[in-house]
């Protein structure tokens, strides 16, 4: 065994003893390591209907995937707590004004268990409560941006571009953070260890 979370021979209060195991489990890898199984790095956009916010948003990634040519390392998904049956119409007559064709696309559910093996769960007007992205050393964060759905063209138009803003931001972290590490490891790894050392930081500081 590499370590035991465990603190044998003290008496601590429960709130103590959490924090001890979690940080036992990151200096372990446990967490690292479920993020690492696969060989790219996840992104995941949420919002209630993927209908909308979630879905502009990965169609930016996915084109800045494809400008920064990082198709083979990034793993873009969106999905919605209750789908809507269609993309939302002012959704795709803006996005076709920047030259994106998102009428294609079809909302689905999110999956929790799929988000345990994700880099970035990006949330946008909902949560997802089956899922504790720190248990498994996720990078969660959420996004308030207005719904776009019955709005005039030139407020979902601001939510395009906000979001557009936010997606390209988002990448430039990517490479910055792999950037940052000049060691053999592969990109997803630098990624996944780096959210773990924010990670640990935080238990430390409580």
């Amino acid at each position: 065994m590499c370590c035991n979370a465990q603190v044998r021979g003290a008496r601590l209060p429960p709130i103590a003893t959490y924090i001890a195991n979690i940080a036992g489990a990151l200096i372990c890898g446990l967490l690292t390591n479920v993020m690492v199984e696969s060989d790219s790095i996840r992104v995941d956009f949420i919002c209630p209907q993927n209908a909308g916010r979630s879905q502009m948003a990965s169609a930016f990634a996915e084109r800045e995937r494809a400008d920064r040519e990082l198709e083979r390392i990034v793993e873009v998904h969106s999905s919605g707590t209750r789908p809507a049956e269609n993309v939302h119409d002012e959704v795709v007559e803006a996005m076709a004004e920047v030259d994106i064709d998102v009428s294609d696309r079809s909302p689905t559910y999110v999956v929790p268990e799929d988000l345990e093996r994700s880099h970035f769960v990006i949330t946008m007007g909902c949560t997802v409560a089956e899922f504790n992205p720190e248990h498994y050393g996720v990078e969660s964060r959420e996004w308030n941006l207005t719904n776009p759905e019955g709005q005039d063209m030139e407020t979902v138009r601001e939510v395009r571009d906000e979001v557009q803003r936010r997606v390209e931001a988002l990448f430039d972290e990517i490479e910055e953070i792999a950037a940052d590490r000049t060691d053999d490891r592969s990109l997803p790894q630098r990624v996944s260890d780096t959210i773990s050392d924010v990670f640990r930081s935080k238990i430390q500081r409580q």
